[in-house]
């Protein structure tokens, strides 16, 4: 039985078609951490960091449990920021579970996990599904397929995520840290894209945010581009129609946003079918580049700065598709000179 949009939630009959090898990507991500590799890192978060599952709550607008880390050593009233990596489970299962124990997994070992230990930060990580039988629609990257779903468990999940930000403050608050409006985004590979696009479609939201992996394809701030129409997540032309609300330019451009890949990255989503339709890849790869890099990553870059986007980015030199620790300390200091000025601003 093939189920439509609205019926999505876990059907349990396979299909055929997407990447096996990101499973590969994701263990090595999660082998980044705080100077060192794998069950170190895992031993120094969970040291640090409380561990508490939080169940799906829909009354509260998330139909999905998320993992909290909450900083054991904090000052009661401490001012403090909520940091977001998004789940990237790395592949497609009926399993909730799988989906669950990644999550849990992703909170101690990946790059969040590094930051939140490096700066003492509490760290949210959502327990999205993707399930196998509609691997077309890629829960974990944000992709046109998702943000089009209009009925059932999954749709809106970047609303769903911010429903899950606004329990955890509370949360939070109860254990006497007290967090900023805005909140801290990072993700690699998938949940890089879904940093990316998250960040488009509420800058507000946003304090600060570092993408990393992104298959040197990233959400554009433009309608059209050389007179095609640049639809989500290529660009903002039907914006409104799927959000709800236009595209906030300004606010966008206030965010900083640290953006990166390796030299030697050759993961390239747009490829595969899982992530965009044959129709975005070929506006891709007519107007962008079929090349990954340096083509299409450069056009890219070229694009933001043009915009006035808050941007820095880097090209890891030797790196393919993961990162390492000094990568990962650069990123805590993106997010820590963000923080610095935020308090500077506040005191006066």
């Amino acid at each position: 039985m093939l189920y439509t949009r609205s019926q999505i939630m876990y059907p349990h009959s396979s299909l055929n078609g997407r990447r096996l090898f990101t499973v590969t990507v994701f263990i090595l991500v999660l082998g980044c951490g705080c100077g060192s590799r794998g069950e170190g890192q895992a031993d120094r978060m969970n040291a640090s960091h409380n561990l508490v599952v939080v169940e799906a709550r829909p009354d509260r607008g998330f139909r999905y449990p998320y993992v909290l880390r909450i900083p054991r050593d904090h000052r009661a009233g401490e001012r403090s920021f909520l940091l977001v990596e998004p789940n990237n489970t790395g592949t497609v299962s009926d399993d909730f579970n799988m989906h669950l124990e990644a999550a849990k997994e992703t909170s101690s070992k990946a790059i969040g996990a590094f930051i939140a230990c490096t700066e003492n930060l509490p760290l949210l990580v959502p327990v999205f599904p993707r399930p196998e039988t509609q691997w077309q629609i890629y829960t974990h990257l944000l992709d046109r397929d998702a943000m089009l779903l209009t009925e059932g468990p999954v749709q809106r999940l970047d609303l769903q995520l911010i429903a899950m930000v606004e329990d955890a403050k509370e949360k939070l608050a109860d254990a006497g840290l007290m967090v900023d409006q805005r909140i801290l985004l990072t993700g690699f590979s998938a949940s890089g894209t879904f940093v990316n696009r998250f960040t488009a479609l509420h800058p507000g939201l946003v304090q600060a945010a570092a993408s990393g992996g992104v298959n040197g394809m990233l959400m554009l701030p433009v309608g059209t581009l050389a007179d095609s129409l640049m639809p989500y997540p290529l660009g903002v032309a039907d914006f409104e129609t799927i959000t709800g609300k236009p595209f906030d330019l300004a606010a966008w451009r206030e965010v900083p946003q640290f953006i990166y890949m390796g030299s030697k990255d050759e993961n390239d989503a747009v490829c595969f079918d899982d992530g965009y339709s044959e129709r975005e890849r070929k506006l891709i790869f007519a107007l962008l580049g079929e090349r990954m890099q340096p083509d299409r990553w450069e056009k890219c870059q070229a694009m933001y700065r043009a915009a006035g986007a808050a941007v820095t980015f880097r090209t890891y030199e030797g790196i393919g598709h993961r990162t390492n620790s000094s990568i990962n300390a650069e990123i805590a200091a993106f997010f820590r000179a963000s923080m610095e000025k935020s308090a500077s601003r506040y005191s006066h």
